[in-house]
């Protein structure tokens, strides 16, 4: 990851400015990804309604797309809706959180064409109101061509849900590719692996994420991109999502840069010598033994 060839550091808040310096711009992430959570507790602390709390939390977000995008995050991912909100959530508060969504994409298509943002979304969007469904589809034409950060909201989804969805098209695509010959099916069928699976998520298009942050200080992943987040570091904060902003991104960045990523291996800390000189020793204490 390169830092930016314009940079717009400068547009970045003193404190904010102050954290980044102590980044490596090389290694930003490429994908960070973040479950916005506690905008009902953020409102129930301040005895307020919890349309209030989501207003705050609508705010939030565009705090942090902003600063994402002065520090060239090529890839920010929002967990704004789930599937399990749709279906469990009262009626009421569902229909807010819709006319929330066309609000915030309507009021603010201009600032992120301002700031280089390209929209995108992930969920199963078909089942939104078709009006809602419009907004969307206008933003994200509105945003098409800009070339830094792609805001990615995932609304009406769940992990599970997806995984299902990738399932059915991959076994689609075989029965297709068959041509009715089941010998062949069963062979392609057998042949499906990682690389199939991962062509048919929703997010086939984009890396996967190197971070997920989550707010509220809840310790669980709440079904969001199980398969994508296999490998990413996890940062959990106490803070709670409306009064996170920009400054938290980074602190969370450095945190993150901090950490060394071993994909499943032992490090570069760890190696063949070190191995070596244990089993070196195990076997002399044996002998004094």
């Amino acid at each position: 990851m390169r830092a930016p060839t314009h940079s717009r550091i400068q547009e970045l808040s003193l404190d904010e400015q102050a954290v980044y310096r102590q980044l490596d711009a090389a290694k930003i992430p490429r994908h960070a990804a973040i479950i916005m959570d506690g905008n009902g507790r953020w409102a129930g602390k301040r005895m307020l309604k919890r349309f209030l709390g989501h207003q705050q939390g609508a705010e939030s977000v565009q705090y942090v797309v902003e600063t994402a995008s002065r520090i060239d995050l090529p890839w920010l991912t929002l967990y704004a809706f789930s599937l399990e909100n749709n279906l469990r959530r009262p009626k009421a508060e569902v229909n807010f959180l819709m006319k929330l969504l066309k609000s915030y994409l309507v009021g603010n298509v201009k600032r992120m064409n301002d700031n280089n943002v390209r929209m995108a979304y992930i969920g199963r969007i078909h089942e939104l109101p078709a009006e809602v469904q419009d907004t969307m589809q206008w933003a994200s034409e509105a945003t098409a061509k800009n070339t830094g950060t792609t805001l990615t909201l995932a609304l009406n989804y769940g992990a599970r849900s997806e995984l299902v969805d990738a399932m059915r098209l991959a076994v689609r695509e075989a029965i297709a590719a068959s041509a009715g010959d089941p010998e062949l099916l069963q062979t392609l069928i057998a042949g499906l692996d990682e690389h199939h699976i991962s062509r048919q998520l929703y997010t086939a298009a984009m890396p996967d994420p190197d971070l997920v942050i989550r707010t509220s200080g809840e310790q669980r992943i709440s079904n969001f991109l199980l398969w994508q987040i296999a490998y990413a570091e996890i940062f959990v904060t106490d803070r709670l999502w409306p009064d996170f902003r920009g400054i938290h991104l980074l602190e969370a960045i450095a945190d993150f840069q901090r950490r060394e990523r071993r994909y499943g291996g032992l490090g570069d800390s760890f190696t063949d010598e070190n191995l070596e000189a244990h089993h070196a020793g195990d076997a002399a204490e044996l002998v004094r033994r």
